[in-house]
């Protein structure tokens, strides 16, 4: 992975430090919030179904947005936003891409439909921090590493072990995620942020579709489930990126890191007001040594960065214009 990319311009109205703080909190509670809602609906429809709808609203709502904001320009004769041809080295970067942003949302959901989310956000963060320990290379990562693992053993000593199938998925969604991050880097270098989302998300619809519209049946078109479908999409993904567009370039790399960070606690949060998942002192325990691990990781990479020397850091999923819910500024969608 490469140097942390440039980040883009500021905009003409100044947005204040705590404003910007806010939306990068709440571009991390949107992703934890679309997670619990996306398994809201395994009730009514399966979780690869539940997937294609939160791709299939999310890419739609992306590509109004785009529309609307190319014909308000248009109306005021400003120049729209450059138009990048896709190439062949561009389709090359952005089909693994896709691939691991796909497999990434998709196994995430097929792992929480048997294992509660804060826990299954806590195994998942272990692929981006991974990416940072390893790219970091310092004496201290091997604490973050050590802190991290604990964490994870600690899942092991729970009352009510986890579903192995629910852990084989999140495994996979791991990985996926630190895939995602480390190819998100070569992807940008051929596409603007936002279209590079939009692109993923018309990837996911469109490689869901067959599986999805068949296991969802005759349920998957009513009203409700269309219309928790689009609030998914929206919070899982237009949200938080939107909300990263605010947040970036306005606050420090290390401190936007350190508050995606927080995803497993917020995770945790969410499934328990919104699912009524309820996690045993351990569980905490273990999150909370992975989102210290994390933090830590992140800080330490900062620090090594003011020194002048060449470092890879990575918390969670790309953001603004390097990211892809949901998700690396050093990191999310994940997510």
């Amino acid at each position: 992975m490469s140097d942390q990319p440039i980040a883009p311009p500021l905009p003409a109205r100044p947005i204040s430090h705590e404003l910007a703080v806010l939306a990068a909190v709440g571009s991390v509670v949107g992703v934890e919030v679309g997670a619990a809602l996306g398994k809201g609906l395994f009730s009514q429809v399966p979780p690869t179904t539940a997937a294609w709808l939160r791709f299939s609203f999310a890419a739609a709502v992306l590509l109004g947005m785009r529309g609307a904001g190319l014909a308000w320009r248009a109306a005021r004769h400003r120049p729209g936003p450059a138009n990048l041809r896709p190439t062949r080295a561009g389709i090359v970067a952005a089909l693994p891409y896709c691939l691991a942003l796909v497999g990434m949302n998709w196994t995430f959901y097929l792992a929480i439909q048997t294992i509660p989310l804060g826990i299954a956000v806590t195994i998942e963060y272990l692929g981006p921090l991974a990416v940072a320990i390893i790219g970091s290379r310092g004496r201290l990562d091997l604490l973050w590493a050590g802190l991290a693992g604990l964490g994870v053993t600690l899942l092991g000593f729970r009352p009510v072990s986890l579903d192995p199938r629910g852990v084989f998925f999140i495994l996979i969604a791991a990985t996926c995620w630190a895939g995602y991050i480390t190819l998100g880097v070569r992807a940008r270098r051929h596409w603007f942020g936002a279209d590079l989302v939009t692109l993923a998300c018309l990837f996911g619809a469109t490689a869901l579709a067959v599986p999805a519209i068949t296991a969802g049946g005759d349920q998957l078109w009513t009203l409700g489930v269309l219309g928790m479908g689009l609030v998914v999409g929206v919070f899982s993904s237009v949200l938080p990126y939107t909300l990263d567009m605010v947040a970036f370039g306005r606050i420090a790399p290390a401190l936007f890191a350190i508050l995606q960070s927080l995803a497993p606690a917020v995770a945790a949060l969410s499934g328990w007001l919104l699912l009524g998942e309820v996690l045993g002192p351990g569980d905490w325990l273990a999150l909370l040594c992975v989102v210290a691990a994390s933090a830590g990781a992140t800080l330490a990479a900062s620090a090594r960065t003011h020194q002048g020397k060449m470092v890879r850091r990575v918390p969670r999923e790309p953001s603004p214009d390097n990211r892809a819910d949901d998700p690396a500024t050093g990191e999310p969608d994940h997510r």
